[in-house]
């Protein structure tokens, strides 16, 4: 796959701008081309949100990256990426299900989280990646 299409969980492949509506978010959003800069480059931790708009559990953990985000304010970037329209940045991590969470520290993966989690496993996956 590649060139803008992705396969959801239930096997369908989804492309680019397919029927769902974007994902409405205050976060940062990371393209292809600012995420060397954005994530790779950064100074401090990262945590990326990798999302698609077709994705239920994405749009449900929302709110509790965005809660995250405003508690660790400057000792932790938090930005988003949609996985379909910019899926080099996927496929350079190694991105397979979504939502995926990385922690991202000097240009390396930290820790990982895969799917809707609680914002405890979400925080102690944070901690453990800025100690």
């Amino acid at each position: 796959m590649g060139g803008g299409s992705w396969r959801r969980a239930d096997g369908v492949v989804s492309t680019v701008g397919a029927r769902y509506p974007g994902r409405v978010t205050n976060l940062p959003q990371v393209t292809s081309a600012s995420f060397r800069a954005e994530i790779l480059e950064a100074e401090g931790p990262v945590l990326v949100d990798f999302w698609a708009p077709w994705c239920g559990y994405c749009r449900s953990m929302t709110p509790i990256v965005e809660q995250l985000a405003g508690e660790y304010g400057a000792r932790l970037k938090v930005v988003a990426v949609n996985a379909e329209a910019h899926a080099p940045v996927a496929e350079h991590f190694s991105v397979r299900g979504l939502p995926t969470f990385l922690v991202v520290r000097g240009g390396q993966v930290r820790e990982q989280v895969v799917g809707a989690v609680t914002k405890a496993k979400l925080q102690q996956a944070i901690e453990r990646a800025i100690a």
